[in-house]
């Protein structure tokens, strides 16, 4: 096991909550990502409660092993706290978090606690815990600005639930296919690698294995970061999602139809989607994949199901002309205000964020720590492969690197429409449906339309 300890990590993550919330007057937060997490199948449906016990639901979705994690923190707490049961629902990031969770709370019949990505949407459904707390001020001291994300109202102050990961997006290499094809990894030599010589260089690989050459989530977020590097602003003047004219936003649209004309990147991943999230992350585990674009939260997800099968490594954002940007995220587990039961919600709560706990959460996890205390004081992470190790390293070392409208974009609190409206109406470009004008006069449409129906 190997500690690290960012002392700058620390200021960083200061840094990366800060700008974040400085970015917008209606603070919102992380939609994406981790945050758009791989798919995962439910495990069998947990025992009720027996009576006179609490009987308590999370809403939870995987990465990696942190489901398997919280269950085992759980036991124990449960051991301690006989008159609490928690029962984990596990479901699919796309069809449970990102689509039916919402249609729940909107209901009235949500859990009692979720772990969630869309903070800005699901902020109104948020408990305030601050009355049931025993120390709010802990709280306060290494939770608060993330807790400047969870914020129904501008100027809040509800403390709802605590970061489970901070997230930084970025690639992921497989360094094997690079030295079987000869072919060097082009970010040994330089550290700014543009985007197209990473495509280069990866089609040069994969037609020497027979390996797919790219493939990047299906996410808007996730392009979002290689489109602010190529120049994208998103926003006009005012601070409004203006796509039309945007041509940075089009050059980055552009690399994308060209590579999948081309058979660069993977089809399937955006094309047969059935219009949802799709992650790539299996044909990397495969070792079917040279070049992955996705993000921290796939460490822990490769440390397990990759291990040292072959040499995968994550490497820096590559560059466009404005910047060489990854977007940050996140993802939180929150009270929901339909409980009926907060002090037991508390309760659990509070013994998720003490602060051994949480530590051995992400140690265990993998995850970038989203405890100021934890992060300077350094988290013994439980992994020793140094593909692992130097993963995490470089992950911490972009969120330095990102851009301001990387923030700027995290924090709009409508990101969401923007994302799937770019995600979708890209989508038909590929499919043929649409050209790449056409495609982006719908973006805007979806999104003026989107932006609209949620005032």
């Amino acid at each position: 096991m190997h500690r690290i300890r960012y002392a700058t990590l620390a200021t960083l993550l200061l840094i990366f909550a800060l700008v974040l919330t400085a970015c917008t007057t209606v603070p919102a937060a992380p939609a994406g990502a981790p945050a758009d997490a791989a798919a995962t199948e439910a495990p069998a449906a947990e025992a009720p409660a027996p009576e006179g016990v609490t009987e308590l639901r999370i809403t939870w979705y995987n990465d990696g092993n942190e489901g398997e994690v919280l269950r085992d923190l759980l036991d124990r707490f449960e051991a301690e706290n006989p008159d609490i049961k928690v029962i984990i629902d596990t479901v699919d990031y796309a069809s449970g978090i990102q689509q039916t969770l919402p249609i729940q709370l909107e209901a009235g019949e949500g859990p009692d606690m979720a772990r969630v990505t869309q903070l800005g949407i699901v902020a109104k459904y948020m408990l305030d815990l601050r009355p049931y707390l025993s120390n709010p001020e802990y709280w306060e001291a290494n939770f608060g600005p993330f807790l400047k994300w969870m914020q129904a109202e501008p100027g809040g102050n509800v403390i709802p639930g605590f970061m489970t990961q901070l997230t930084v997006t970025g690639p992921f290499i497989n360094r094997t296919l690079f030295e079987q094809a000869g072919v060097p990894v082009p970010s040994d030599s330089s550290d700014q690698v543009t985007w197209p010589e990473w495509a280069d260089a990866a089609r040069q690989v994969a037609e020497a294995t027979g390996a797919f050459a790219m493939a990047m989530d299906r996410s808007g977020h996730r392009l979002a970061g290689p489109a602010v590097s190529m120049g994208a602003k998103y926003f006009n003047d005012e601070g409004y999602p203006a796509l039309v004219g945007d041509q940075g936003f089009k050059d980055m649209a552009q690399l994308m139809v060209d590579w999948h004309a081309d058979g660069t990147m993977i089809p399937e991943v955006w094309i047969g989607s059935a219009g949802s999230y799709q992650a790539a992350a299996p044909y990397f585990i495969n070792g079917q994949l040279v070049f992955y674009m996705a993000g921290s939260w796939q460490v822990g997800n490769f440390n397990t199901n990759i291990g040292d099968a072959f040499d995968w490594e994550a490497v820096p954002n590559p560059c466009g002309p404005a910047a060489c940007t990854g977007m940050p995220g996140g993802a939180a587990l929150v009270a929901i205000n339909t409980t009926k039961h907060p002090e037991a919600v508390a309760r659990v709560m509070e013994y998720l964020t003490s602060e051994d706990v949480l530590s051995e959460f992400y140690a265990r996890t993998l995850f970038i720590p989203g405890h100021l205390g934890l992060a300077e004081s350094g988290v013994e992470f439980q992994a020793e492969l140094p593909q692992t190790l130097n993963s995490l390293n470089v992950f911490a070392t972009e969120v330095g690197k990102l851009a301001p409208l990387a923030y700027d974009l995290q924090a709009y609190p409508f990101n969401t429409i923007l994302f799937n409206a770019t995600r979708d109406r890209l989508t038909q470009v590929f499919t043929g449906e649409l050209t790449l004008d056409e495609a982006i006069q719908r973006m805007q449409e979806d999104i003026d339309a989107g932006i609209a129906g949620a005032q």
